[in-house]
């Protein structure tokens, strides 16, 4: 699937590493797209600040609490996104589970990046579940956002060797590294021309 002139929706809730990460591939000729729109659902979020000063990118918070409902809380997410006519929807550090609606209202059209190689470890601190179960190689994983949580068709991952002496912090670090890489490669290679 190319999109032609693909403009991106990002969604955000920390720090923003991999929003930072695509930004410096816009940069820097590695993918040829627009960061059309940065979502937020925290004001504090420290992503926010990377888009600071760039024009082409329209920001928005979408604070959760502000929402009596989930369906409210996506439906106004979904009017920011629409209305900087985004092309793809790439969730880069979205601490949140779309509901059915939402993922059915850009079907096709959003992708997620999992500090795990899924199937293995989906949810929540993926690193630690890997740590617990004793595993050998750990990575992450760029896959299509479907109904189920982490589910949806892989495309892309990138593996890390688990270390004796590793921490979640130390596991965590490495991982992070793989995913600054693929995720911008993966936006280029699948959907842009």
């Amino acid at each position: 699937m190319a999109l032609l002139s693909t403009r991106l929706g990002v969604l955000v809730s920390g720090r923003g590493s991999n929003l930072g990460a695509i930004l410096q591939a816009i940069d820097e000729g590695r993918l040829c797209a627009t960061v059309a729109a940065v979502v937020s659902d925290h004001r504090d979020a420290g992503a926010l600040a990377r888009v600071s000063g760039r024009k082409e990118c329209a920001v928005f918070v979408v604070e959760r609490g502000a929402y009596p409902q989930q369906g409210e809380f996506e439906d106004k997410i979904a009017e920011c996104l629409e209305g900087e006519r985004v092309d793809l929807v790439v969730l880069a550090g979205f601490m949140r589970v779309l509901s059915g609606p939402f993922v059915r209202r850009f079907a096709g059209r959003i992708i997620n990046i999992h500090p795990s190689l899924l199937p293995s470890f989906p949810g929540l601190h993926a690193q630690r579940q890997a740590l617990l179960h004793g595993v050998k190689v750990a990575g992450c994983t760029v896959h299509m956002v479907d109904e189920t949580l982490d589910g949806g068709q892989i495309l892309a991952q990138a593996a890390v060797p688990v270390l004796p002496d590793d921490t979640e912090e130390t596991l965590s670090a490495r991982i992070l590294a793989e995913e600054h890489r693929i995720l911008p490669e993966t936006i280029a290679r699948v959907f842009t021309t």
